[in-house]
């Protein structure tokens, strides 16, 4: 099924919560996403296997960046073949991300909480929003060092080259 669309959403640097809370409180599933040497300038291309308690999905998803907020997107699940045939484009300049993904639900919004074995002590959370002026309500739970929606070194495709130090 390929689903093109609009991503909007805020991005946040957290501090780690416990495990065991994430396990408590949130569906959790391990991605591992590799990035691919992109076909047009200005795009973003990658393949995800995400691993759940519903199995096992594989994805391929384009992004284009319109703005700090909003992101063109095209994303298609894809078969474990067509998955393997894409990782021959790996792009040699970025590590593959593997992270474990918690989605929390609050306030009837669904916050993820990337959380990665680069870091203990922080992690990132993302809430896709339905216009750039809407709104968020943050869990109080989560201890919110900053935002880093506008900081594009946070962004997967930026990760898999570099961590920051901050």
């Amino acid at each position: 099924m390929n689903q093109n669309s609009y991503e909007i959403e805020r991005k946040y640097l957290i501090r780690r919560p416990a495990a065991a809370w994430l396990e408590a409180n949130c569906q959790g599933s391990d991605i591992i996403q590799t990035y691919l040497k992109a076909e047009a300038p200005g795009h973003s291309d990658r393949v995800r296997r995400r691993a759940g308690k519903n199995g096992v999905v594989y994805t391929h998803t384009v992004k284009r960046r319109i703005s700090d907020l909003r992101r063109e997107e095209q994303e298609r699940e894809i078969s474990e073949a067509e998955y393997r045939a894409l990782l021959q484009r790996a792009d040699p300049e970025r590590r593959v991300i593997e992270k474990r993904r918690y989605v929390l639900d609050y306030g009837g919004k669904d916050f993820e909480i990337d959380v990665y074995p680069f870091w203990q002590d922080k992690a990132v959370m993302e809430i896709e929003l339905t216009d750039e002026t809407e709104t968020v309500k943050l869990p109080p739970e989560i201890e919110i060092i900053k935002e880093v929606t506008r900081d594009r070194r946070y962004t997967n495709a930026a990760l898999a080259k570099a961590i920051p130090a901050d």
